[in-house]
This record gives C-alpha cells, structure tokens and sequence, in this order.
C-alpha cells in the first residue's frame, strides 16, 4: 500500500507532463518525453550549472586558507533554503490539506502510512531542489581538494543531512501555511502577497548576492572566528563536508531526534488538520436593504470577483498593477538621475528621446495588464450561462474589457503623472507623455478583449491552461511589448526629427483610433 500512494504521489506530482489540462487529453509519448528533458536541462542543465560556477569560485579561495568548513556552510545553507522554498508549498498542498484527504481517510489505510507516503514524497521535492547546489558543492571540493575515504563519506553523509533538513523545514512551513489558511476568508490575497514577497526578497538577495560573497572572500578568515564564536553548530554543519567524522555523528544525531519529534506531531496533529475543513462561524442574519445594480454593474461585480478569487489570475495577468506605480514613485526618487544619463546618450544625435523612451518603458509596464484576453476563456464550459441571459453580448464583453481598464488606468495614471513631473520639457510635452500611455492602456485592454474573443480556450481542466497557455495571452502580451518596441524604436530611427511633441501626438491619435475601431 505504501508503495501505492508514493506511485500516487509522485504522480500528482508530474501531472502536468502527462496530461495536457489546456486541451483535456493525455500528451502524446514524443511530447511527455520533450517535458522531462526541459525539466532535466533546466534542473541540472541551467541551476546545476549555476551553484557549480558558484562552487568552483568560493572552493579554491576559502580551502586554501584552512576554511573548507565555511564553503560546506555556505553551500549547504543555499542548498537548505532552496529545497525548503521549492517544496515547502508542495508540503502544504500534499501533506496537510491535500484534496484527497478525506477519500484516503475513509479507506481501511493506517494514518501512519499515508503520513510516510506524503513525507516520502515532501523529501523527494525538496532533495531535487537541495541536489542543485549540495551536490555540485561536493564535487566540486573533491576535484579542488582531493578525494579521501573520509571526504566521500562526509560528502554523501552531508547531502542526506541537507536533504532531511530540508524535509523538516518543509514540514514545520508548511504546518504554518496549514493552520494560517484554514483561518482565511480569502486566501488569494494572502497567496499573492507571499508570493511577492517572496519574488521582492529573491530578487533583493540576487542583487546582494555578488557584493556579500566578495566581502566574505575579502575577510574569510574573521567571518569564520565569529561563526565559530557565535554559531558553532554552523562550523560542525561545515566540517561534515571536509570529512570530519565525529562532528558528521553529533549533527547526524542532532537531525535524527528533530525528524523523531516531527515525527511525533505529526502523527498527533494529522487528523486535525487534515480533516478540518476550515474554521465556520456562527452568522446571525440581518435584514437589510440590497441596492439593485444594473446589467452591465452585475457582470462588472462578476469579472472583479473573479479575478480577485484567483491568485493564479492576479499574479500571471495583474502584476502591472503594483509596478507601474512603484516605477512612478522610484521616478520621483531617481528621476533627474535617470533623465540625465538618458539625455547624455541621445540628447545630441537624437534630441527629445527621453520622454519618448520614459513613455515606452511604462507601456511595456503596462502590457503586463492583461486581464481582458483570458476572461472569455475563464468562463470554461460555463459559458453557455451568460450567452443564455437576455443580454447583449457587447455588454458581457464591455464588462470583460473595463475590468483591465479600470486596472491599468489608474496605475498608469500615477506613473505617468510622476514621469512628467520629473521630466523638465514644455507643458504640451508632459501633457501627452501622461495622455499617450493612457491611450495605450485603454487599446490594450480592446485588444485583449477582441484576442480573447477570436482565440478563446474553453476545454480546459486548470485554471493555468487559459491563463498562461493560450495563444491569445500570448498575443496581447507579446505584442503589447512588440507595439511598445516600435513606439521607441521609430522615433530613435527617423521619428526625432518630427520631435517628440509631435511624434507623441500622432501615436495617441494612432492609439485612439485603431482603440475605437
């Protein structure tokens, strides 16, 4: 049975590769074995690549002055930290509130078997991640350092000690996310925001990566005296990876009784978690007056309470949202800087490219607003609903389009207002580089209801199919950032010498009509 629900498991795992949700049918042998080498190439090919270009440029450095323990630290620590953020919504997903659970729990299977299965599986996820960076570090130092029977043995001796506390961070993250959701009303909101938190940190820790890693090379040495001091269990963490046997058995115990005491709660906690179906409160209803809306407010409410329902939807089709304003603010901060080196690269050969490239750069922002092209999809085999009410279709349609309009204008309009506050040009000149991307986004949003229209995916089994998948998000992202390209290309071309007042003038009208046609 066990080896059941691992089979089981696994297979949810790589659902995605087998079965095609976009047009509801299994992917053909030739198509499921082109996914398993993308993911080969990506997992070894392109992360594997990176952590062993890391390896090779901290292992010479820190081993040839004594500090082989502090490279196994530091490898091991990157290692740790990706396996638990790459498995730990897996571990979540399938360990606590896995859709399944009370199916699994009806059957005649001991609960202690369907938590080793789901553990099995949560230590698979993670050691794929933590195998990236670990194992490159390992050989990496037997090539630079050489090889010993003590160093081969302290080198797969520290993979399974990454591997299981990876399993363990997973598990107690993922118990958090657990109790958190089942206190949520809305969890999409709470998705989104994590995951953007997590993109902010993963993007602040990339940029301060390179600085941190040369400071740590410049003062290796008293870096590790204050490990030493401050963390020791860091520096026996490390020396498991030199070789060094006695501090691999103390940090092997140690990791052993933590997987004894997760053991231990999660036995105890399983059910409790696994089959509660939230928590519900006690409404006491309240007569009260409900203002009756008109057709087109009622499918407005519909489209608005669908996006925000959906944290796939928000995340792929709204992250414009919050980056065309956090642009406009950054502006305001480093405007003048950014005016001016613009201005010293083409101020001479082509006079007012700036505000022409300020107003490309914050079209292309707004391409990534792109709500309208997967709505008529996200209707799905529901779609017979609103084409069965005595309603005009146009209306339906205004609906799908003034969601993405409401959305992009509003961010567009403070980034725009911001932009042309800091640029120093004539009052025409800021007047259209605020009107010109406004205009933009109003035709995105006609565009991708008309795309959406003339391409729409209504077979789909997941949500992502429509979203991510379909030729028409393809097409009014893609060619949202092509039109935004072309804006400032031609003008570094020969659009310079009608000026960029003018030039800016006839795009909005441009962008007006093809918008109204």
């Amino acid at each position: 049975m066990l080896r059941v629900l691992m089979k089981k498991q696994l297979a949810e795992v790589f659902k995605g590769y087998f079965f095609d949700a976009k047009k509801n049918r299994m992917r053909s042998k030739g198509a499921i074995a082109a996914y398993f080498l993308l993911f080969i190439v990506v997992m070894v090919g392109m992360l594997g690549g990176m952590f062993t270009s890391l390896a090779l440029s901290l292992c010479g450095v820190l081993t040839d002055v004594g500090l082989g323990w502090l490279y196994f630290a530091l490898m091991g620590g990157i290692a740790v930290a990706l396996g638990a953020f790459g498995s730990v919504f897996n571990s979540y997903a399938a360990l606590y509130l896995a859709k399944d659970n009370d199916l699994l729990l009806s059957l005649p299977i001991p609960v202690r078997t369907i938590i080793t299965a789901r553990l099995v599986n949560v230590y698979l996820m993670g050691a794929m991640y933590a195998a990236t960076a670990v194992v490159p570090a390992v050989v990496v130092y037997w090539i630079v350092a050489g090889t010993t029977a003590a160093r081969v043995i302290g080198g797969v001796l520290l993979f399974l000690i990454v591997t299981v506390i990876v399993m363990l961070l997973s598990c107690l993250l993922g118990w958090v996310v657990a109790k958190i959701s089942q206190r949520l009303k809305n969890k999409s909101f709470i998705t989104v925001l994590v995951s953007l938190l997590f993109i902010a940190a993963y993007y602040f820790f990339y940029f301060k990566a390179n600085d941190l890693l040369q400071d740590i090379l410049l003062h290796a040495e008293a870096y590790g005296e204050k490990i030493k001091g401050a963390a020791y269990g860091l520096f026996l963490f490390g020396r498991v990876g030199e070789g060094g046997l006695l501090a691999a058995v103390l940090v092997f115990a140690v990791t052993a009784a933590l997987c004894a005491v997760v053991w231990t709660v999660l036995t105890r906690s399983f059910l409790s978690i696994a089959g509660a179906g939230g928590r519900t409160e006690k409404v006491r209803y309240v007569e009260k007056a409900v203002r009756e809306k008109s057709v087109f407010g009622a499918f407005l409410g519909k489209e608005f309470a669908r996006f925000t329902s959906s944290s796939n939807y928000m995340l792929n089709c709204g992250l414009g949202i919050l980056l065309l304003p956090a642009v406009g603010v950054l502006l305001l901060l480093k405007g003048p800087a950014v005016c001016e080196a613009l201005d010293s690269v083409f101020a001479a050969s082509r006079p007012g490219a700036t505000p022409v490239l300020l107003c490309t750069a914050l079209c292309m922002m707004s391409a990534m607003i792109d709500t309208a092209s997967p709505s008529v999809s996200l209707e799905g085999r529901s779609l017979w609903l609103p084409q069965s009410l005595p309603v005009e279709p146009k209306t339906v349609l205004r609906a799908k389009m003034s969601v993405q309009l409401i959305l992009s204008e509003l961010p567009m309009l403070i980034a725009a207002v911001c932009t042309a506050l800091v640029l120093r040009t004539a009052p025409a000149e800021r007047l259209l580089l605020v009107v010109t991307p406004l205009l933009y986004a109003a035709f995105s949003a006609v565009f991708g209801t008309v795309v959406g229209v003339r391409m729409p995916v209504l077979t789909w089994t997941n949500e992502l199919a429509p979203i991510k998948q379909s030729g028409g998000v393809v097409i009014a992202l893609f060619g949202g950032w092509l039109l935004s390209v072309i804006l400032g290309g031609l003008y570094l071309l020969a659009g310079y010498r009608l000026g960029a007042p003018l030039y800016l003038l006839l795009w909005a009208v441009l962008l007006a009509a093809a918008g109204l046609l």
